[in-house]
C-alpha cells in the first residue's frame, strides 16, 4: 500500500460553487498537546494546491482541520453582527497510511461534512 495522505475541497453550497480564498489550518493533536502542522487557503476549486498532508510528512494520529468559515462568508455580505458561523473545527483519526479526504460543504447557517474519496 502507498504511504497517506490527507486532502480537503470546500464548497459553499448556498452559493454553489468552490469556496476560493478560506483559510485552513491542520493540526496534529498528541497528548493534550495541539501542533500547528499547516496553514493554507483554498483555490479557485475550493482545494489546496496539494495535499494538506502529503506522503512525506503523514502519520497516524488524531488531527483538526480548522476552517476559517466566518472570514470567508463575509466577503459575500455576513458581516453586521455575531456570526452564525466562525472557525469551524473537524477533529478526526487516521488510523492507516492511506488516502484520506474530509471534505466541508458550507453554507452561513451550517455544514457538513464526511469521509470522502
Amino acid at each position: 500500500m502507498a504511504g497517506g495522505y490527507l486532502t480537503t475541497h470546500v464548497l459553499d453550497t448556498a452559493r454553489g460553487c468552490p469556496a476560493a480564498g478560506l483559510k485552513i489550518e491542520l493540526f496534529r493533536l498528541d497528548g493534550g498537546g495541539r501542533e500547528l502542522v499547516r496553514e493554507t487557503v483554498t483555490n479557485a476549486d475550493g482545494r489546496t494546491d496539494g495535499a494538506i498532508l502529503p506522503e512525506a510528512e503523514f502519520a497516524v494520529g488524531v488531527y483538526e482541520l480548522v476552517f476559517h468559515a466566518g472570514d470567508y462568508l463575509d466577503g459575500f455580505g455576513g458581516a453586521g453582527g455575531p456570526r452564525f458561523l466562525d472557525v469551524v473545527p473537524i477533529r478526526f483519526g487516521m488510523a492507516e497510511a492511506d488516502h484520506y479526504h474530509v471534505p466541508l460543504l458550507l453554507s452561513p447557517f451550517g455544514y457538513s461534512t464526511y469521509r470522502g474519496s
